[in-house]
């Protein structure tokens, strides 16, 4: 059986890969941009921070997910029972 066009084993890029990539280096630059200067209050630091991590780590789950799907459909295809 061949791989389809644009799976990961036709060695095509994975395109959910590629724009949590992007929304992971977007959540960066907005994070510079919001960072707060020396004279605003350090609890706006810590909330910058926090917000940019867990929006890294949602993509990151996000992502974990979408390779666990993949491998699901992968053995489906093989006809074999999930080992989760």
């Amino acid at each position: 059986m061949r791989p389809a066009a644009g799976s990961a084993e036709s060695g095509a890029m994975d395109m959910k890969f590629l724009g949590y990539s992007i929304s992971t280096v977007s959540v960066a630059f907005l994070g510079i941009v919001a960072w707060p200067g020396p004279d605003e209050p350090r609890w706006k630091a810590w909330a910058v921070a926090l917000g940019m991590a867990t929006s890294v780590a949602g993509m990151f789950c996000r992502y974990i997910s979408h390779v666990q799907d993949k491998h699901d459909i992968r053995r489906a295809a093989r006809d074999r029972a999930p080992r989760h």
